[in-house]
């Protein structure tokens, strides 16, 4: 059984590897889950080639989107914000000037660039660091799952 034959089982999680996988050809890395502020956790964060901190929601149905309006929170975390939908999804519901990508569990397309919003330097370096623990508490969780729940 090869890595394909595994799906996450839920919609939302099936959109997030897609989203992963599509933001790695662009050489892009990724991680899921993130914390930015207490109350808060992402979808998809990613870190480009450049230090672009990208934010990505993934939204699996109409239901879905309207009952989750912390979005405006995630703004200030990132340089571009983006959301990940299926190709069914009524991306009309969707507030303008945010980035769009249509994704399913194994792939997905940037179909729309979201506002560039600069990180001030400060807010940049709390995010790499952020990013940073995450990636590395998660890496060692896989290396020493004893370990896992003691970190982040």
């Amino acid at each position: 059984m090869d890595s394909d034959d595994i799906l996450p089982n839920l919609p939302g999680q099936r959109l997030q590897r897609g989203v992963c996988r599509a933001l790695r050809q662009l050489d892009f890395v990724s991680v899921e889950e993130l914390v930015p502020t207490p109350g808060l956790r992402v979808d998809v964060m990613a870190l480009g080639p450049k230090g672009e901190v990208w934010i990505i929601e993934c939204k699996s149905s109409r239901a879905d989107y309207r009952a989750d309006q912390k979005w405006r929170g995630y703004l200030e975390w990132c340089d571009r914000f983006f959301w990940a939908v299926d190709g069914n999804f009524p991306t009309d519901l969707l507030p303008e000037g945010s980035g769009l990508i249509i994704a399913d569990a194994y792939d997905a397309a940037l179909v729309r660039m979201g506002a560039d919003t600069p990180l001030s330097a400060a807010r940049r370096k709390v995010m790499l660091q952020k990013f940073a623990r995450h990636a590395a508490s998660r890496l060692q969780g896989y290396r020493d799952p004893v370990m896992a729940g003691l970190l982040i």
